[in-house]
């Protein structure tokens, strides 16, 4: 697994050379974002899908 810095670094080699600040931070923030998720499924944080869909059709009967 990669450090915070080394990902920003291949992060930022991956940018196109008109990258904007603002798409920095994106991308940082989805990589951040990915990487909660990974962490949630290793931990087992997670809801099978069949028990979303029930919980959704339950709300859109109520």
């Amino acid at each position: 697994m990669l450090t915070v810095k080394s990902a920003v670094q291949e992060l930022a080699e991956g940018l196109p050379e008109d990258a904007t600040w603002s798409e920095v931070l994106y991308r940082i923030v989805v990589r951040q974002k990915i990487e909660e998720g990974l962490d949630d499924i290793r931990a087992g944080r997670v809801v099978p899908h069949d028990e979303v869909f029930r919980e959704l059709e339950e709300d859109d009967e109520e």
